[in-house]
């Protein structure tokens, strides 16, 4: 990309960096962020120093933003913009076959709450069968099973089976799209970058937290234990890596950080 370079403004073409935020809906910290890392410059600046953008550096923003919402990492969607054995139509082919992926994945979903809406009344209790229809391949009946055996004898155990048997499928879908979306803003700060103890990273932390406390009192401590085993257990891992690459070690490393700045000791967390 070409190093930026003081200009004259053309009112027709070039754009300021709040311009720009407010067109495709990201952060001005976010553009600022990719002018950094230099997967976005802009292309030029005023004789007063300020950022501009050209149709050209819109469009590659474009381009960041499809390869965003599909799961690439932004040093791969830099290395895959800056490949010059690359064209732009061979960029478009292949975001139309990942978004046509991720298209096809959210109407399975759809379709699943749809049939729900069909055969379940407003305040009729889900089984396990249900639910899966619900959560898809996040729901699998025989882990309550497994979870049973392991924590059957605790107090939380006890605690989020009574808070479960109350809820309505309008509160288990609501906890569903909690969930999706706690999944999508954690995926948006890997690919963004966040730091583990940061301010951005301790809030998402916390809202893990939270979802965890819909079913049981969670503390930090307990936190811990989880996310320790979003690591030792190929199952959960794989599970968020399927939402971004590399989330399952981010998650561990953030809830580890958040725990530490609220007075817990990361290695030594017990589940109390």
């Amino acid at each position: 990309m070409n190093t930026p370079t003081h200009r004259p403004v053309d009112d027709e073409t070039d754009l300021t960096v709040g311009a720009v935020a407010a067109m495709v809906g990201v952060s001005v910290r976010t553009l600022h962020h990719w002018d950094e890392i230099g997967l976005v410059h802009p292309s030029g600046r005023t004789w007063s120093d300020y950022r501009v953008y050209s149709r050209d550096d819109v469009a590659r923003i474009h381009r960041v933003l499809v390869y965003r919402e599909v799961g690439v990492p932004l040093a791969q969607i830099a290395a895959i913009l800056d490949d010059p054995t690359v064209d732009e139509s061979m960029h478009l082919g292949r975001q139309r076959e990942l978004l046509t992926a991720r298209i096809t994945r959210l109407q399975e979903m759809v379709s699943a709450v749809d049939r729900m809406l069909e055969v379940t009344s407003m305040d009729e209790r889900l089984s396990p069968q249900e639910l899966s229809e619900i959560f898809g391949q996040d729901w699998k009946p025989e882990y309550q099973d497994e979870a049973e055996e392991r924590w059957g004898d605790s107090p939380q155990w006890a605690q989020s089976q009574q808070r479960s048997a109350q809820m309505t499928r309008e509160q288990w879908e609501q906890v569903k799209a909690d969930s999706d979306a706690l999944d999508a803003d954690m995926a948006a700060a890997v690919r963004d970058g966040v730091a583990p103890g940061s301010d951005q990273a301790n809030a998402l932390a916390e809202r893990h937290r939270d979802s965890i406390g819909q079913f049981y009192d969670c503390t930090h401590s307990m936190q811990v234990c989880l996310a320790q085993m979003y690591l030792a257990d190929q199952r959960f891992t794989d599970r968020y890596e399927a939402v971004q690459p590399g989330l399952a070690q981010w998650l561990h490393d953030v809830v580890a950080e958040n725990a530490r700045a609220n007075g817990v000791d990361p290695s030594t967390a017990r589940w109390e």
